[in-house]
């Protein structure tokens, strides 16, 4: 049988061997057998193991794809995300300093979506097999906090009465301040006896809140997240960092760059997670797609003491960017989704705000956008990569720009 030897991490955790071809679950320097089907190296066998390959810490994981790399060790895993954002940055030409990885904690993720599917005893919860629409069911997950476990009893209760044996539910668990808040989409079309029925179970699983196909069923509780001094209570499914460790990784950071800003601009500000800590020391003009998010920042923003003014704007920045004359602020913060904000950029470089933290969730987008501010005459003078989706490919990081 043929031996391949693994060069490389991709960008999804595979090994890569010459071809290329994707093996799953190796690592750089391994020897490895398998079948070739296209370019995927399939029924892998490992000849010569890597000194970096360690025993999972999961017994889910062999079965579960929830997770991609528990099999290698965390300082070599620390060391490839932070060259995957060098490396993306080096392609558009971009050198920086790297401040070391922050890394959160294994059973801290507060928020994850679940895969519930009734069956003929009953119903099962968890996630996906690897490529594949089998539901692995996942007691003794170490990636999801404790307290959001229960989600997972939640989740088959709601398919038991919500689904059909066809169709899985996905559902959205969040932790919250006051309990469980659950969104649930890929269910039965609600008619009145099945929201009066949701409603029942709600308040039979003691949830803070249940959103069923965008339709809020029941709120006992509101299901309000801490931004510094002020609760936010997002709008159902809104975008949360993933662990409050994460949070609190990327805040300081961004932090940092602003400094003693008195004027600050959040765009992408999303509920608040950088607008409403940062309006303890200086002015926030707040900027958001979804009018949703930004009534749900403004509420937590008045119902606050000891913040300074913080001003909301509803604008979609992808579409219609707020132009390089209309930037007058001391620092911006921007934390745009995996796109990138490239039409945002553009107009910050040519504007004369005299430092940017840039927020993001994606390495190539930001390499990219990075190159459009330096054009602009801005230096990136460091970088923080922070790791709250531990052992998954995904990074996040944050990036300090100044105007020369």
């Amino acid at each position: 049988m043929t031996e391949y030897h693994i060069n490389r991490l991709g960008h999804q955790g595979d090994g890569i061997a010459d071809g290329p071809l994707f093996a799953p679950l190796t690592l750089p320097g391994e020897v490895v057998t398998g079948t070739v089907d296209g370019t995927q190296l399939t029924d892998v066998r490992i000849l010569t193991p890597s000194e970096h390959r360690v025993k999972a810490p999961c017994r889910h994981f062999k079965s579960c794809g929830g997770c991609n790399l528990q099999h290698v060790s965390d300082g070599f895993l620390a060391d490839w995300k932070i060259d995957v954002v060098r490396h993306a940055l080096s392609a558009q030409g971009v050198v920086t300093e790297f401040k070391p990885i922050s890394i959160s904690p294994a059973q801290s993720r507060r928020r994850a979506t679940i895969s519930a599917r009734r069956t003929k005893k009953g119903a099962m919860a968890g996630f996906h097999q690897r490529a594949s629409d089998v539901i692995v069911e996942i007691p003794d997950c170490q990636v999801l906090h404790p307290d959001l476990k229960p989600a997972l009893e939640v989740a088959k209760q709601l398919a038991v009465i919500g689904s059909s044996r066809k169709g899985a539910l996905s559902v959205t668990a969040t932790l919250s301040a006051e309990g469980l808040d659950i969104a649930v989409s890929g269910g039965k079309p609600l008619d009145g006896p099945f929201q009066a029925q949701l409603g029942q179970e709600a308040q039979r699983l003691g949830l803070a809140r249940l959103t069923w196909d965008d339709e809020v069923i029941a709120t006992s509780y509101p299901p309000y997240q801490s931004f510094g001094a002020a609760k936010v209570t997002p709008p159902p499914g809104a975008f949360l960092q993933a662990t409050e460790h994460g949070e609190a990784a990327l805040l300081a950071a961004v932090q940092d760059i602003v400094g003693d800003a008195s004027k600050v601009v959040d765009l992408f500000a999303g509920c608040g997670t950088f607008s409403l800590p940062l309006a303890a020391n200086a002015e926030v003009h707040a900027v958001e797609g979804l009018k949703s998010m930004m009534k749900a920042l403004d509420a937590g923003w008045r119902k606050s003491t000891g913040l300074k003014r913080v001003t909301t704007e509803t604008r979609d920045l992808f579409r219609n960017p707020i132009m390089a004359q209309d930037l007058r602020f001391d620092a911006a913060v921007i934390d745009p989704p995996r796109a990138g904000a490239e039409a945002q950029s553009l107009a910050l470089a040519k504007s004369k705000v005299p430092t940017v933290a840039f927020v993001s969730c994606n390495p190539v987008t930001f390499a990219r956008d990075s190159a459009t501010l330096i054009r602009g005459d801005y230096t990136l003078e460091w970088v923080q990569v922070v790791d709250q989706f531990r052992w998954s490919p995904h990074i996040e990081l944050v990036g300090k720009f100044t105007r020369i």
